[in-house]
């Protein structure tokens, strides 16, 4: 990973687009200096999937799914950063160890009903069997409640979170020197 100093034009500009609200560039996204048009992609991707204004998902379920994938992908990196901002959000502590149990049981109907509880249920069956989606998959979500734009929402992450999780596992990437949490003191 290239530090600022040693980075070039092209790289430090990519570098100040990913940087976070605490000023610094997380190591999922400096992972990335060697390719800047990679990190480029990839701060573009995750604010889309995650942070866009037009989600309608509340932003605790956001980072609970995001938590989730990251759980069944045994990815440390992204589980400690989300589940620090879900947790943050969720604003209740027995209510986020629930769930937390919850979900590292791989029990989510422990913690949730409705439509939360079918976002859960396809958040793990997309994740660890995405070869055995069907349509009833998505009507089950709309059974529940959910809008189409919320379903999207929900798979964009999903999707997101599965090739995040893939990525910092396959090169190793570690939470050292970051910030954890996007809602973290500095």
């Amino acid at each position: 990973m290239i530090s600022d100093d040693d980075a070039d034009e092209e790289l430090l500009d990519v570098l100040q687009l990913s940087r976070t609200p605490h000023g610094t560039v997380d190591n999922v996204m400096r992972v990335h200096s060697l390719r800047p048009n990679t990190m480029r992609g990839h701060v573009v991707l995750y604010r889309a999937a995650l942070h866009d204004d037009a989600n309608t998902l509340p932003t605790w379920l956001q980072e609970t799914i995001s938590s989730y994938v990251s759980i069944l992908n045994n990815c440390a990196y992204s589980l400690a950063n989300h589940w620090a901002n879900a947790r943050h959000l969720i604003a209740d502590e027995a209510r986020a160890d629930d769930i937390e149990k919850a979900l590292n049981e791989r029990k989510p109907e422990h913690a949730f009903s409705g439509s939360e509880l079918a976002l859960m249920q396809y958040t793990e069956k997309l994740t660890l069997t995405p070869g055995g989606m069907v349509e009833a998959d998505v009507q089950a979500l709309k059974s529940s409640g959910l809008d189409d734009g919320q379903i999207l929402e929900a798979n964009q992450i999903v999707c997101y979170f599965n090739y995040v999780n893939r990525s910092l596992n396959g090169l190793g990437v570690s939470t050292g020197g970051d910030i954890v949490g996007y809602y973290a003191e500095t």
